[in-house]
């Protein structure tokens, strides 16, 4: 009973901390966007010739990290499906359904279908493909960890 109770207790507090950073996060953001922005701004469209310091090198990694990280996560669910077929394990489902969300996130994401939709990224600098760098550093190690069994 009362280990049912702390279980009870910690979901709570997990999903308490959960809301209050959510709710952080959008009172953040909309003095950002009130700070930078205005609410009713109209957006400015993108630049027709480069930004000083955007430099291309940027985009074509981040077209390439974001390329390898799908396939990394393709390998990942490959490999989680057959320990899941083995094992029956809860743990390798949410494995396989962690790595497919990701696959989507990064498809969605991917500079390819993003500019087959007629978007481009432009004015990011280094943060054009940092995030998927760490991603790949992230996926390469579960990768490897994943690969012994």
């Amino acid at each position: 009973m009362e280990k049912q109770m702390n279980r009870r207790l910690r979901l709570g507090l997990i999903v308490t901390i959960l809301a209050v950073v959510a709710v952080l996060a959008t009172i953040g953001s909309l003095i950002l966007i009130q700070q930078h922005y205005g609410f009713l701004e109209r957006r400015v469209p993108p630049p027709t010739r480069p930004l000083p310091g955007d430099v291309e090198f940027f985009y074509v990694a981040n077209a390439i990290i974001s390329t390898i990280n799908i396939a990394l996560l393709a390998i990942l669910i490959a490999i989680y499906g057959n320990i899941y077929v083995k094992t029956r394990s809860q743990f390798t489902i949410g494995l396989l359904i962690f790595a497919v969300v990701f696959l989507v996130r990064d498809l969605t994401s991917s500079p390819f279908v993003t500019a087959i939709y007629g978007f481009r990224a432009y004015g990011l600098g280094p943060f054009a493909f940092l995030p998927s760098l760490f991603e790949l550093v992230a996926l390469s190690i579960l990768l490897y960890l994943s690969a012994k069994y």
